[in-house]
């Protein structure tokens, strides 16, 4: 099992849910207006007059074998609107919680 959190433009968020529901990946939280820059790229995300735009962020916990598909999905739609910014970053769990 894999946590996976994936940062990114408020655009995306109908497209990634849908992403999560295809693949089976049926528990997420998500957090809808969070701000912030990428590190290497992208329009900054503060919600501010000179930067209006804002970011979401979900966190999953995925079982490893779905961890490569929605991946591979994230990867096409960040392909397809580079500088809308969209990120991903997986961590192993443990153990699972109650």
């Amino acid at each position: 099992m894999k946590a996976v959190m994936i940062t990114f433009d408020q655009a995306h968020y109908e497209r990634i849910v849908d992403a999560l529901d295809r693949l089976n990946c049926r528990g997420y939280t998500a957090w809808n207006q969070v701000s912030g820059r990428g590190s290497h790229s992208g329009e900054p995300h503060y919600g501010s007059h000179a930067w209006p735009s804002l970011a979401s962020a979900i966190l999953t916990m995925v079982p490893d074998e779905r961890v490569e598909p929605l991946l591979k999905r994230l990867r096409e739609f960040d392909s397809e609107s580079p500088k809308l910014g969209l990120r991903a970053f997986v961590w192993n769990l443990c153990e699972e919680g109650v």
